[in-house]
């Protein structure tokens, strides 16, 4: 079986959107079959956290991995770009507990596996990912996210705020997992799209002690009178970052199965509600 690491290192510095604590993120090629993890250099015996479902230890406004001390925020966006661009293996050494925002998408990350470029590889024991046979479906209230069956791997999302400038919207997007169209698509379609924040929620989450790196460089943020910092990267930008934010979190089964993923209102939490439940159907047909 084909997989691919990355060709060369990746170093980035930034900021962390809850922590305001700047950290270093090295990602280095990995061996094939190894997968995708963290490794925390700055802790005693650098304990390596795997980016897998069973490693997420919290989703409250960002989805973390690891417990205790040895645990990593905020892997959402980096790993959407390693996986939308075709990464299999990578190791991510942290010097911190918190990924850097950036500038608030996964572009830049996106901008820097396609600068090194990747090196295909080759496993030895064949991994098949098992087709979604039948719906699978969480729900909480009138939010959910699902996994239908489909020929392809395809994710659709749909939001609906209040406020006039975000309102009701809806994205889809498949995706190509080979070849360079497959990073171009990821790219330039889902990458680019920053995360935002609602004006009346701001205060609250900063006296939550959540934010402390946020600001209108790094995130949107929308009010009644519309976008505090336009201009917007796409019409619906909102959307096309919640699509980043499933693609990162249904990561962590290790590939996509072909199914097309549907998100409505859905969260962190209900994105790995859903990841969990397709694993334990495929421990149940093996």
């Amino acid at each position: 079986m084909q997989q691919c690491s990355l060709a060369a290192s990746i170093t980035q510095i930034g900021v962390g959107l809850h922590s305001g604590v700047s950290t270093c993120v090295r990602i280095l090629p990995a061996p094939p079959g190894s997968g995708r993890y963290f490794v925390r250099v700055d802790l005693p015996e650098t304990p390596i956290i795997p980016a897998q479902v069973a490693a997420v230890s919290q989703t409250v406004l960002s989805t973390q991995l690891g417990k205790e001390e040895a645990c990593v925020r905020t892997v959402e966006h980096l790993l959407a770009a390693l996986a939308g661009m075709g990464v299999d293996n990578a190791r991510i050494e942290i010097d911190g507990s918190e990924v850097p925002l950036l500038d608030g998408s996964a572009s830049i990350w996106a901008q820097s596996i396609a600068q090194v470029g990747l090196v295909e590889q080759t496993l030895a024991v064949r991994e098949v990912s098992q087709p979604i046979e039948e719906p699978i479906w969480v729900r909480q209230d009138d939010a959910f996210v699902c996994a239908l069956p489909a020929p392809e791997t395809r994710f659709t999302y749909g939001i609906d705020f209040d406020l006039p400038a975000i309102g009701n919207q809806w994205h889809s997007f498949s995706l190509i997992t080979e070849g360079a169209k497959a990073c171009n698509t990821f790219a330039t379609e889902i990458a680019p799209a920053r995360t935002f924040g609602l004006l009346h929620q701001i205060e609250q989450l900063q006296q939550a002690g959540l934010i402390k790196g946020g600001s209108l460089d790094n995130a949107l943020v929308c009010g009644p009178q519309g976008w505090l910092n336009p201009p917007l990267r796409f019409a619906n930008e909102p959307v096309r970052h919640k699509i980043l934010d499933l693609v990162g979190d249904l990561s962590l089964l290790g590939n996509f199965p072909h199914a097309h993923f549907l998100a409505y209102k859905a969260s962190h939490n209900l994105h790995i509600q859903l990841a969990q439940k397709i694993l334990d159907l495929r421990v149940v047909n093996h």
